[in-house]
């Protein structure tokens, strides 16, 4: 069972649950705390960044015991990522504690097979798809969709991870054993687009709902690299980005902050490529760019508060991730005071206890009145820090 500190004051004001201890976690709770709410974030290891908040604990999160002694005294109960327990704790949370997003929806989103067959009913527009469960299948979607493919785990992937071009039939052996699993593998027609996009919506219990500006997202080695906000398309083609971002969070009956990534095709056409049902990557900029962040306006939705407003706060925002490059421990600090120098740079270091190749340790945040001027900033600001 877990013990709460004795200086836990309970207010008038809510108490928010986190599920998660990353970086998600510690931004959601740094926006719950700033507007005077109690939080409590609930892990099954020590990921780092949580320890910035005296109400953080570690246990097995798997232990219904543990997540009803968790929830209760909570107003709400959130997740940090959609492999949060949120299925577990349903069953045991208390009445008066809501949970947001709902299990369901979770389960809608987390199974890339399952998240497409739930917007193809709704009549979203998606790459063409076929969910596969044999090598042979995989061939005979290729032949239908046309080659290259590209295959995606249905569950566990993220950052590069968990997805294949297979360009002909005689690899699709190969690609299969490294991704299938029990019920097989997600197969998408190969989009030739001119860039990715996604878009984050705010939403409430109710279905009133907010949308941030679309950003153009850059990925370098299936990772991504920077954000742009706004998106350099025309008008009607964001506001028809907005307007299928909303939709497919209607379709999901998502409540919180979720974000939606697209494909803006050559022929002018927009594409849902994935849903994250929780802030996300591409809505760090947010933070400083837009007058309610993500992480916010994802404590008000899920508590079932007023959404705050989602314009931008200067012309333009340039978000870029800081990497790991090495592996060890503990993450070292080279180059992060230059990286303070820079003008208008806003350093975000996570507190994550370990580096790895790759692995996505802070961002760099910079405003400006144009695309070029801002993003040269913020590539300086995050070039100098070597963790």
């Amino acid at each position: 069972m877990l013990s709460h500190s004795p200086d836990f004051v309970v207010t008038s004001f809510p108490t928010l649950g986190i599920l998660g201890g990353g970086q998600l976690g510690k931004m959601m709770a740094a926006e719950a705390v700033r507007l005077g709410m109690g939080v409590r974030l609930l892990a099954p290891k020590d990921a780092g960044p949580m320890q910035a908040y005296a109400h953080a604990t570690t246990a097995d999160w798997t232990d219904p015991d543990i997540l009803r002694d968790f929830a209760t005294g909570c107003t709400a109960v959130t997740v940090e990522s959609e492999w949060a327990p949120a299925d577990v704790l349903a069953p045991v949370c208390p009445e008066d504690t809501a949970l947001w997003p709902s299990p369901q929806t979770l389960g809608w989103i987390r199974h890339k097979g399952v998240q497409n067959d739930r917007l193809a009913a709704h009549d979203l527009p998606l790459p063409s798809y076929r969910c596969c469960a044999t090598p042979d299948e995989v061939r005979a979607a290729g032949e239908a969709l046309g080659w290259p493919l590209m295959l995606k785990q249905y569950e566990g992937s993220y950052d590069g991870y968990g997805n294949r071009l297979v360009e002909r039939p005689d690899e699709v052996d190969e690609a299969w054993n490294d991704l299938a699993a029990d019920d097989g593998v997600l197969a998408e027609q190969c989009i030739d687009f001119v860039r990715e996009l996604a878009v984050q919506i705010a939403r409430r219990p109710n279905g009133t709902s907010v949308a941030y500006p679309v950003v153009h997202t850059e990925q370098r080695d299936h990772r991504c690299h920077a954000v742009v906000a706004p998106a350099p398309m025309a008008d009607d083609l964001a506001e028809e980005a907005q307007a299928i971002a909303r939709d497919a969070i209607d379709a999901v009956e998502g409540v919180g902050l979720l974000a939606v990534e697209l494909f803006e095709t050559r022929d002018g056409a927009i594409l849902v490529n994935e849903i994250a049902p929780r802030p996300h990557n591409t809505g760090h900029y947010t933070i400083e760019g837009c007058v309610t962040s993500q992480f916010e306006n994802h404590v008000r939705a899920v508590l079932d508060l007023p959404l705050g407003a989602t314009d931008l706060v200067a012309p333009y925002a340039v978000m870029v991730n800081v990497l790991g490059q090495r592996e060890g421990t503990p993450p070292r600090a080279d180059g992060w005071k230059q990286a303070l120098q820079v003008p208008g740079a806003h350093v975000h270091i996570y507190g994550k206890p370990d580096v790895r190749p790759h692995r996505k340790m802070g961002h760099v945040t910079a405003l400006g009145d144009t695309a070029t001027e801002t993003r040269t900033r913020a590539e300086e600001a995050a070039e100098q820090i070597i963790l």
